[in-house]
C-alpha cells in the first residue's frame, strides 16, 4: 500500500482541508473506485446503478507500476505523470488518442449494456456514422480528403467488427467533433464521472473524469484519466501541481484555467456528451 501525506492548504475557490491522516492508494485493489481512498472527510459519490459514470468509477486497473504503453507496446518515455492504467487495450494502430480515449470507454459502455443502437459518433465534418451502419456493410471512402459512404452489404455484428468500427470513429473524429457532440457543465455541483475537460483543436486535448469525491460541505474532488500522443494507454493522471493531493485534482468550471499533468486547459471547459441523461 503506498501512502502520500498532505497537511492543511487552500485555494481561492475552495474550503480549508484538514488532515494529519495519510492518503492512501492501497495497491492491492483493481479497481478506480477501490485502489483510490479518498482524502480524510471526503467519500466516494454514489453514482446512479447502471449508468456510465458508475462504469468508469469501478473500471478495472492492471497491476500497480506498469509503464504507459504506446500502441506498439513500447514504454513511452516519459512516465512520471500517472499513478495507475486503465485495463483496457490501446490497439495496434496510432489512432486511440485523447478524445479518442473517452469514446472508447463510452461506447465499451454501451456495448456492454447491449445498447447497440445508442453507438454513434460524428466526425470533424459533422458526418454521423453509427454502428448499426457499420455493421450492415456500410463503409467510409475518402476522395480528396472528403468522406462519403459505401454500402458493401457484408453484414458483420461482432465484438471484432466493433473494434473496426472503433477504428473508423478514431480515424474521423477527435476534439472538435466532440466537442460541437457536448454540452457545457455550468456548475460545480453537477459535475460528475464522464464529464470531461475539453480544448478542441488540431491538435486540441482532453482528459476524463473517472471519479468524485466529496465532503459534508458539498466540496467535491476528481481523479482524472487520458490518452496521448502518441496513441497510449488510458491512465490515471499525477497532480503535479499540488502533490500532497495527488492524484486527486480540484475542478472549477469558472476558473480561467485548469493545469492536469500534462496539459494546461485555457480556459476551463468542463463538457457532457449530450446523449448521456
Amino acid at each position: 500500500m503506498l501512502l502520500l501525506f498532505f497537511v492543511v492548504f487552500q485555494h481561492s475557490f475552495s474550503q480549508i482541508y484538514v488532515t494529519t491522516q495519510p492518503l492512501e492508494i492501497d495497491q492491492t485493489k483493481s479497481t478506480i473506485r477501490t485502489r483510490f481512498n479518498p482524502p480524510k472527510g471526503f467519500s466516494w459519490v454514489q453514482q446512479e446503478p447502471g449508468s456510465f459514470s458508475e462504469f468508469l468509477t469501478n473500471f478495472t486497473l492492471h497491476p500497480p507500476n506498469l509503464p504507459v504503453r504506446d500502441f506498439t507496446g513500447v514504454p513511452i518515455e516519459e512516465q512520471q505523470h500517472h499513478v495507475a492504467i486503465l485495463k483496457i487495450d490501446v490497439g495496434e494502430k496510432n489512432l486511440q488518442q485523447c478524445a479518442d480515449a473517452w469514446i472508447r470507454l463510452y461506447a465499451e459502455y454501451l456495448w456492454l449494456n447491449r445498447r447497440f443502437d445508442d453507438i454513434g459518433f460524428e466526425f470533424t465534418s459533422t458526418q454521423f456514422f453509427a454502428w448499426d451502419d457499420y455493421k450492415i456493410g456500410y463503409r467510409t471512402k475518402e476522395v480528396n480528403k472528403k468522406v462519403s459512404f459505401i454500402n458493401t452489404g457484408k453484414f458483420d455484428d461482432s465484438y471484432e467488427n466493433f473494434q473496426k468500427y472503433l477504428e473508423v470513429i478514431f480515424r474521423y473524429a477527435g476534439t472538435i467533433s466532440l466537442d460541437v457532440e457536448s454540452d457545457p457543465v455550468k456548475d460545480n455541483g453537477s459535475i460528475r464521472a464522464g464529464d470531461f475537460i475539453i480544448k478542441p483543436g488540431s491538435p486540441g486535448h482532453s482528459v476524463i473524469i473517472v471519479g468524485v469525491a466529496r465532503n459534508v460541505a458539498g466540496k467535491k474532488l476528481y481523479l482524472l484519466a487520458e490518452s496521448y500522443m502518441p496513441a497510449q494507454d488510458i491512465h490515471i493522471l499525477v497532480n503535479h501541481k499540488n502533490q500532497k493531493l495527488s492524484p486527486w485534482y480540484e475542478l472549477d468550471v469558472n476558473a480561467p484555467q485548469t493545469v492536469t499533468a500534462k496539459y494546461i486547459f485555457k480556459p476551463t471547459s468542463i463538457k457532457r456528451f449530450h446523449a448521456l441523461p
